[in-house]
C-alpha cells in the first residue's frame, strides 16, 4: 500500500476544512470590528473583510500545498498517523497564529480609530475660553 497517498488524502481535506472554518469565523465575527474601525461605513468594512479573507485563504492553502510533500519514509499506518499529526498540527498552529495576528491588527486599528475620533471630537467641541 502507498502510505503517502493515504497521508495526502487525509491531509489536504482536513487542512482545507480547517482553513475554511477559521476563515468563516474570522469573516463573520471580524465584520463588527471593521464596521467600528471604519466609523459605521459598512460597504468599506465589508470590502476590507473580503480582501482579508481572500489573503487568509491564499496564505494558508498555499502553505498547505507547499508542505504537502513528505520526505520521511512512511511504511506503516503508525508512521502515516505520525506524519499527519506533524502536518496538521503545524497547520493548526499557523491558523491560530494568523487568528491572533488578525485580532492584534483589529485591536490596533480600533485603537487608532478611537484616538482619531476622540481628537476629532475635541476639535469640533473645543471648549470656549
Amino acid at each position: 500500500m502507498n502510505y503517502y497517498l493515504l497521508v495526502y488524502g487525509v491531509y489536504l481535506p482536513v487542512t482545507v476544512l480547517l482553513t475554511v472554518w477559521v476563515a468563516r469565523t474570522l469573516f463573520t465575527n471580524g465584520r463588527t470590528f471593521l464596521v467600528d474601525i471604519f466609523h459605521g461605513n459598512e460597504p468599506l468594512a465589508d470590502s476590507v473583510n473580503k480582501l482579508l479573507i481572500t489573503g487568509f485563504y491564499l496564505i494558508n492553502i498555499g502553505y498547505a500545498t507547499l508542505t504537502l510533500r513528505s520526505t520521511d519514509e512512511i511504511g506503516s499506518y503508525q508512521q502515516s498517523v505520525e506524519e499527519l499529526s506533524i502536518k496538521i498540527g503545524t497547520i493548526i498552529l499557523i491558523l491560530g497564529g494568523m487568528h491572533f495576528f488578525n485580532l492584534y491588527v483589529f485591536y490596533k486599528l480600533r485603537s487608532r480609530a478611537q484616538d482619531y475620533g476622540n481628537a476629532l471630537n475635541f476639535v469640533v467641541n473645543k471648549p470656549e475660553k
